[in-house]
C-alpha cells in the first residue's frame, strides 16, 4: 500500500505518547496565556490591529506576488529601514516567515566549499538551513565557545558560525560576545537567530546582538522573526548592505516565495513604532521571567533560570509532559509542552511565555497552578 509506512510511524509515536494534535483556539477564552510567543503583549494591541487593517485596504490581502515581482510594497521598504535603524544594522529584508529568513541566511552564506559549526541547541530552522547549505556542517557542544574554536581551526577555507541568540527550550542565552571573538580569530562570520531576543533584550528591546555590542559589525548577521515580540508574523535578515543584496540575488526563500502580507507589514511596523515609544515593555518582560522563575523554584520545581522571556520547568516524562499541560489547562492556564524530538537533550518540559503584559495576580495564579497540577 503507498505510504504504509505512515501507519507504522503513527503507531510508533502513540506508543511513545509523541501524538502531536491540533488545537484551533477560539478568538475569545478565558484561559491565562503563557503558552504563546507573544513576549510584549502587542497582538491584540489596538495600534497594531488596526495597523494591519489599514494595510489590507491600503493593499490588499495579499502581496501578489514574490517580492521581485510585485510583492514588495512601500510598506515593506519602510518596515525594513526601521527595523534595520532599531536594532543598529545597516540594512534588513523582510521574508514571509522567520523560518524562511533563517533557511536563506544560511543556504545563501555557506556556499560549497566552506563549513558551518553550528551549536546542538539550535532551532529547526537553523538546523534544516544547514541541511540545505552546500557547505559541511559540524554540530558542536551547545553554547561552548572553544568547541566551536576547536571547530574552525579544523578548516582552512570559508566557515561561518550559526547560533540562537536565545534557544527557545529552556530559554537560556548564547555567549555572543565570546562566539564572535572566536569567528573573527578565524575570519568566519556570525549568524544568529535573534528570534527571542529581539523586542526582549538590549536597550529598548535592540535584541541580543546590541546587547553584546554586536550591532552593525560587517562580520555579523540576524535574523529575527516578526511573530514573536512584535505580535504579528514574517521574518527579516539584518546586516552588511552587501550581504542583504547578495540574499536579494542568491536567497532561494526570498527570490521564489509570495511577499509578506501587507496586514502582516503593517502590524509589525506599528508594533516596531510602539516598542520605541514604550521601551519599558521589554524591560518588564525580563521582570516577570525572573519572578516566574523566583516563585516556581520556591515552590520546588525544577525550573531553568531564564535569560529572557522563556521560562522552562522540567517534566519527569514526555507523558507526565502532556498531562501537566493537560491539566493546566482543565484549570484555565495555558502552558507549553516541548517533548522529544522537539527537545534536543531528551528532556520534556512545560514551557512558560513570561508576557510583559502579564499582572502580579495572574503571576501568582499560574504559579499556584503549575504546583496544583504537578506530575
Amino acid at each position: 500500500m503507498a505510504f504504509g509506512w505512515i501507519d507504522e510511524q503513527a503507531d510508533a509515536r502513540r506508543r511513545a505518547g509523541l501524538v502531536r494534535t491540533l488545537r484551533p483556539r477560539p478568538a475569545d477564552t478565558p484561559l491565562l496565556d503563557l503558552a504563546s510567543n507573544d513576549y510584549l503583549g502587542l497582538a491584540r494591541h489596538p495600534e497594531v490591529t488596526e495597523a494591519a487593517a489599514a494595510a489590507a485596504r491600503t493593499w490588499g490581502g495579499g502581496s501578489t506576488g514574490s517580492r521581485l515581482v510585485t510583492g514588495t510594497t512601500e510598506l515593506h521598504t519602510e518596515l525594513e529601514r526601521e527595523l534595520a535603524d532599531f536594532c543598529g544594522f545597516e540594512a534588513a529584508l523582510v521574508f514571509s516567515s522567520g523560518y524562511a529568513a533563517n533557511l536563506a541566511a544560511v543556504t545563501a552564506l555557506a556556499p560549497h566549499g566552506s563549513l558551518i559549526v553550528s551549536d546542538a541547541g539550535n532551532h529547526a530552522s537553523l538546523i534544516d538551513g544547514c541541511r540545505l547549505a552546500r557547505a559541511t556542517t559540524q554540530v558542536v557542544a551547545h553554547a561552548d565557545p572553544e568547541a566551536v574554536r576547536k571547530a574552525l581551526g579544523t578548516h582552512a577555507g570559508e566557515a561561518v558560525l550559526v547560533s540562537d541568540t536565545v534557544f527557545s527550550v529552556d530559554g537560556d542565552a548564547a555567549p555572543l560576545a565570546e562566539f564572535a571573538m572566536a569567528c573573527r580569530e578565524h575570519g568566519a562570520g556570525l549568524v544568529v537567530d535573534d528570534a527571542h531576543g529581539l523586542g526582549v533584550l538590549g536597550p529598548g528591546g535592540r535584541g541580543a546582538p546590541h546587547a553584546a555590542g554586536l550591532a552593525g559589525a560587517d562580520d555579523v548577521v540576524v535574523t529575527a522573526t516578526l511573530s514573536k515580540s512584535l505580535g504579528s508574523q514574517g521574518g527579516a535578515v539584518l546586516g552588511p548592505a552587501r550581504v542583504i543584496e547578495h540574499l536579494i540575488n542568491a536567497a532561494r526563500t526570498f527570490i521564489f516565495d509570495t511577499g509578506l502580507a501587507p496586514a502582516a507589514a503593517g502590524a509589525a511596523l506599528a508594533a516596531l513604532r510602539l516598542l520605541r515609544r514604550e521601551p519599558e515593555r521589554a524591560a518588564r518582560a525580563r521582570t516577570v521571567a525572573t519572578e516566574l522563575h523566583a516563585r516556581l523554584t520556591a515552590a520546588g520545581l525544577e525550573a531553568v533560570r531564564p535569560d529572557a522571556a522563556v521560562v522552562s520547568v522540567r517534566a519527569p516524562s514526555p507523558e507526565s509532559a502532556v498531562r501537566w499541560a493537560a491539566d493546566c489547562r482543565a484549570a484555565g492556564l495555558a502552558v507549553g509542552c516541548f517533548r522529544p524530538p522537539s527537545v534536543p537533550d531528551g528532556i520534556s518540559r512545560l514551557r512558560l511565555t513570561a508576557r510583559a503584559d502579564l499582572s502580579g495576580a495572574q503571576i501568582e495564579r499560574a504559579v499556584r497552578v503549575i504546583g496544583e497540577t504537578r506530575p
